[in-house]
């Protein structure tokens, strides 16, 4: 697609520039063999409300961050390994239109382009890099992703009791493993959800019975499986001892055998 800019001096001034837009805050972009595929600004849906975010396209990672002046500074730089990326189409709504879903295993968010045409680029560019990169380390696509956090407006009420209002008093709070809004009292648990965090994080009263059900079930099986490879071992028989002279010939010919070892959106081309 792309991979004749690899190593150009075009491409080289490209990732140097988005490198300065994030300023020392901003991790370092430029590697060998990587190219800027494309930029735009997408409306993210944030928790409070959507905002617009500047978005790169990489052959290898998807980076996006706050505008603060667009072109010039850029601010809070998220990076996405490209192959832990999965899309996903979705219908319209009041609040916006040409909606898609960035889903990975740590973070899953909706987002939406400026057109159409334009939302179609993006995912047809992620895709064909996801692609080409699986095809290059033998990866295969995540199976696994994290459950998009569902943003405060879309409900007044706690979504698991249903009866709990929220006020300036009474918070909201979101579960991490469904992304449901919930309150305080529908919430008190945690669980360490590895794909997520090491340390544990709120969830709800649903998920937290869920979670530690699948976890009293691993650990049955676990149990399960290591009976079952004591058994399979055999016991020690003492006469076994004398055909130990036998065995080591057996051995040495076996060893000895030769048979053994054988729109906003900017696409870059050029």
């Amino acid at each position: 697609m792309v991979d004749h800019l690899a190593y150009t001096e075009i491409n080289t001034q490209r990732i140097g520039a988005v490198e300065a837009c994030f300023g020392s805050a901003g991790q370092p972009l430029a590697l060998p063999g990587r190219v800027l595929v494309g930029e735009g600004i997408l409306t993210k849906e944030c928790r409070k409300k959507p905002k617009p975010r500047i978005f790169f396209l990489f052959n290898d990672i998807l980076v996006y961050g706050t505008i603060v002046i667009n072109k010039v500074k850029y601010s809070c730089q998220h990076i996405i390994p490209l192959e832990d990326v999965t899309t996903e189409l979705l219908p319209d709504n009041e609040d916006m239109r040409n909606r898609w879903m960035l889903k990975t295993s740590k973070k899953s968010f909706v987002v939406c382009a400026a057109s159409f045409t334009e939302r179609q680029e993006w995912i047809s560019h992620i895709k064909e890099c996801s692609s080409r990169l699986m095809e290059k380390t033998g990866r295969r696509p995540s199976l696994k992703h994290a459950a998009p956090w569902i943003p405060d407006r879309a409900t007044d009420i706690c979504m698991r009791c249903t009866h709990t209002k929220f006020t300036t008093i009474t918070r909201r709070h979101h579960c991490r493993n469904c992304g449901f809004v919930v309150c305080q009292d529908c919430s008190r648990n945690r669980f360490v959800i590895p794909e997520l965090s090491s340390k544990p994080l709120r969830v709800c009263n649903l998920c937290h019975r869920k979670l530690m059900s699948e976890k009293l079930a691993e650990e049955e099986e676990q149990k399960r499986r290591a009976l079952e490879l004591d058994r399979e071992i055999p016991e020690f028989d003492p006469s076994s001892e004398d055909d130990s002279e036998n065995d080591e010939e057996k051995t040495s010919d076996f060893l000895s055998n030769e048979d053994f070892y054988s729109s906003s959106w900017s696409a870059f081309h050029a």
